[in-house]
């Protein structure tokens, strides 16, 4: 049993595991991996996904492009674990968190059968989006076993995940920030400390309620600017050098072509951004959060509403990106 333990020790030492292989994931595993590798051929990777099948493709997609490195498909958290000292996840949101980490072959459960030493060397990181407080209950479980933690959420998208690009937004210790922050730039460019514990989710949900107001209303003004007579080219032109200017528009603009050297999803069908589905979970957690800590959110709750509407009438924007819902203001205009 204590070779066992020994062998686990060494084992774990050069493991590295990713848990989460969406759209984000899959491509924020692949640059941490890919750098990683190049920094150390010997690391062994570790993948595990809902979804077999995306963990498999995963796996041949980059032993295709590395074909000397390692990397593992587990089936469960807690198999994760005991192959990988570091572990990061990323996942859809709160109940995923909660099964991966809580539940029976997670997280949680598998740091009981770890010695001290193997607890002390741990570091997790989470950058899903979720609810804060159950996330800073999570996060107490697993600093409880005596391990590190941090929250780091992103910004960026599925472009800046890819072009490892992410900004990190990180709660946690000053100790478990500094150990995860050589992890996190190899996935992303502005790694920031939020504060304690919960502290990123609370900077990423403020984040993305201020885009998620904003790229309703660019696609208005698009619209109506294009009721007005307008080319699309010209008024995004405007709005993108004047006061008005801001990502949703001078980069994820919903009307196609009115980005000259850009391709914005809405060039491909509003295909490979960030899901409407998603932003409407997002403006969600942070109504949520808002009338727990009794903070008004006039425009905050009216977006919500918006794009909770926009799904109901058009459920095949779901998964397009969220500045589809310029289609449904078009709907709209018809309709009226």
């Amino acid at each position: 049993r204590v070779l066992q333990s020994l062998e686990r020790q060494v084992v774990r030492a050069k493991g590295t595991a990713f848990i989460g292989l969406g759209r984000m994931g899959s491509e924020m595993a692949f640059n941490f991996f890919s750098k990683t590798f190049a920094e150390s051929p010997d690391t062994r990777f570790v993948v595990c996904d809902a979804l077999p099948t995306s963990a498999i493709a995963f796996r041949q997609n980059f032993v295709a492009q590395f074909p000397g490195a390692h990397i593992d498909i587990v089936r469960t958290p807690e198999e994760a674990v005991h192959a990988s000292q570091t572990v990061l996840t990323m996942l859809p949101s709160s109940p995923q968190v909660k099964t991966v980490y809580s539940e029976a072959n997670g997280i949680i459960p598998a740091l009981q059968s770890l010695s001290a030493a193997e607890l002390a060397r741990s570091l997790f990181i989470d950058s899903t989006t979720l609810d804060v407080g159950i996330a800073r209950n999570v996060a107490a479980e697993v600093i409880s076993a005596g391990v590190q933690m941090v929250d780091a959420p992103v910004s960026g998208g599925v472009t800046g995940a890819k072009a490892g690009t992410l900004s990190f937004l990180v709660g946690g210790t000053e100790y478990a920030f500094e150990l995860s922050q050589p992890i996190l730039t190899h996935m992303g460019n502005r790694i920031i400390h939020c504060g304690p514990s919960g502290a990123g989710l609370g900077a990423k949900i403020c984040n993305n309620l201020v885009l998620g107001v904003q790229q309703i209303v660019v696609g208005e003004a698009m619209l109506l600017g294009q009721k007005l007579g307008l080319d699309p080219r010209v008024l995004a032109g405007v709005i993108n050098s004047s006061t008005g200017s801001c990502w949703a528009s001078s980069i994820n603009n919903p009307v196609p072509y009115s980005l000259p050297d850009k391709s914005p999803p809405c060039e491909r069908n509003y295909e490979g951004g960030f899901a409407t589905a998603l932003m409407l979970k997002d403006m969600l957690l942070a109504t949520d959060i808002a009338a727990s800590t009794d903070s008004p959110l006039p425009l905050g709750k009216s977006a919500q509403n918006f794009y909770a509407e926009t799904l109901r009438h058009r459920p095949d924007l779901a998964q397009k990106d969220f500045s589809s819902v310029y289609e449904r203001l078009e709907q709209m205009r018809q309709e009226d």
